[in-house]
């Protein structure tokens, strides 16, 4: 990518926190080249396509690529987070300024459940941009963002606790409704009002902050006396010895997950006292649960190896052990259970070295099969395509249709008791695919790169959306290289986990 260059004091490349996740970089002493654009030619294609505020959209799946992570997502989190009980409860303001004083003046906690008279512009059926002004419940912290809510996006999405997930559909939407130049400042504004609140929430955890569960003495004594059953029976040949193993490994599996449910439970809620003066439970403000939650730092997963059971441990063959490590990092490892852990962890940087080798050795086979697909005509005429419905496994939708038809060109007449909802040939964006959940439309007939009849390549009409840019594909853009990277770049992220 290509920056303004901004002299500086200091030997170290500085880098802008948001474009770290496109370079997969970290501040951690990783080096960088960096090479200055000398002929006309080459400073105008650094200008116009490699400049970073043109990379909005990543070109494996068109979601934004410039998201915040870690400090500044904690800060987002945080100020959007709601209290009951909260110092300023109840409070009205008459605008977010006034909110800002309450704050600032120490009358008002960020977390407190107040009504805001919130002035916002959206575009109305028109596309004229309409302003509205409501009384509005939120919370404190989540008036203050209002600052840098650019024009033509409503409150409601930013009314809401903002994960990581949220502030990603946050630059989506901003992305399409406001347009990349908007965006981009407004990406940037996130960053800062983000660093700014997590410095002001001062998180940080001790020791006490890893809550174990009580119930965790009985929940493993009850997986003891399972397992001793289980050896008394392999003892008097009722089941053989590969039964017992699996029956064991099970146990410890369904125990280790109990005792991880007991352990987020106790550690996601806390009791306060609300203005009536009763004891309400609401979601906890412990800080190593807001990490994991808000998509900060740490999973689910780490959390249950600090303060619930470390669990299960594989041999460096791959066969998992039977006797799970029942302590966590709390409690402390004996110094078996530290002897077993070093097992996993050998297996663990072992298999790192030898399958990034394997992932590489993928990409490079996929871009070699791929790299002559490229965009050649406009239109092949084909009126073939893929049927797509959305994917459901076990009552769960786990992709819906509107997922799956954005960006596609539609291959026949969408039709509805002999009238026509979607011509074919129409690219689907955002707001057709909005109307096609709205009519009900179950399946779509799709153009597709598979079905499509150009002698060399594909056409733009059966590749659809450029994902890099959010409009129809353009020609001669190698399509085949960009989808066998798009599959290869996270096996080798994929390997690092």
């Amino acid at each position: 990518q290509a920056f303004e260059p901004v002299l500086i004091e200091g030997k170290a490349i500085q880098l802008h926190p948001l474009v770290c996740a496109a370079f997969n970089a970290d501040f951690d002493g990783d080096q960088m080249a960096v090479h200055v654009p000398l002929s006309l030619e080459a400073q105008l294609e650094a200008r116009a396509l490699m400049m970073s505020t043109n990379n909005v959209l990543s070109p494996a799946n068109g979601s934004p690529i410039i998201v915040p992570s870690q400090d500044v997502v904690l800060g987002l989190y945080y100020m959007t987070r709601a209290s009951i009980g909260a110092r300023g409860e109840g409070m009205v303001f008459s605008d977010p300024n006034e909110a800002r004083r309450a704050y600032e003046t120490g009358n008002a906690s960020l977390h407190a459940k107040v009504k805001v008279r919130i002035t916002d512009h959206i575009y109305d059926e028109a596309g004229k941009l309409v302003s509205r002004t409501r009384l509005l419940d939120t919370t404190v912290g989540r008036a203050l963002l209002t600052e840098i809510m650019p024009n033509g996006l409503p409150f409601e999405i930013f009314n809401t606790v903002l994960k990581k997930k949220a502030i990603s559909r946050l630059l989506d939407a901003a992305y399409r409704n406001v347009g990349m130049k908007e965006s981009v400042i407004f990406a940037d504004q996130l960053m800062y009002t983000g660093f700014r609140y997590s410095t002001r929430a001062g998180v940080s955890f001790c020791a006490d902050d890893m809550i174990i569960p009580e119930k965790k003495h009985d929940l493993l004594s009850a997986a003891e006396d399972s397992v001793k059953e289980i050896e008394y029976q392999f003892a008097n040949g009722l089941v053989t010895q590969g039964e017992r193993y699996n029956k064991v490994v099970d146990i410890w599996a369904r125990t280790n997950d109990q005792v991880a449910k007991a352990m987020m439970e106790k550690i996601g809620t806390e009791l306060v006292t609300d203005r009536e003066g009763r004891q309400v439970e609401q979601e906890s403000f412990n800080s190593i649960y807001m990490m994991a939650d808000s998509g900060a730092r740490g999973s689910p997963a780490q959390i249950r190896q600090l303060a619930g059971m470390r669990g299960l441990m594989a041999r460096p063959d791959g066969s998992i052990i039977e006797t799970p490590i029942t302590s966590n990092f709390r409690e402390g490892l004996t110094v078996l259970q530290y002897f077993i852990s070093t097992h996993g962890a050998r297996k663990g940087l072992a298999d790192t070295a030898l399958k990034t080798a394997n992932s590489g050795y993928l990409t490079r086979r996929l871009v070699d099969v791929a790299q002559d697909m490229a965009v050649v005509v406009d239109d092949c005429g084909t009126t073939a395509g893929m049927r797509m419905r959305p994917i459901i496994e076990g009552g769960d939708v786990i992709e819906a249709l509107a997922d799956r038809v954005l960006g596609r060109v539609v291959a026949q007449d969408i039709e509805r008791d002999g009238e026509v909802l979607v011509p074919a040939g129409t690219l689907l964006d955002e707001a057709w695919v909005k109307k096609l959940d709205e009519y009900g439309v179950d399946e779509v007939l799709v153009r597709s790169a598979i079905t499509c009849e150009a002698r060399y390549g594909a056409c733009r009409m059966c590749y659809g959306r450029d994902l890099a840019r959010g409009h129809l594909v353009g020609k001669g853009e190698a399509v085949g290289v960009i989808a066998a990277q798009s599959i290869g770049e996270p096996g080798t992220q994929l390997t690092m986990r």
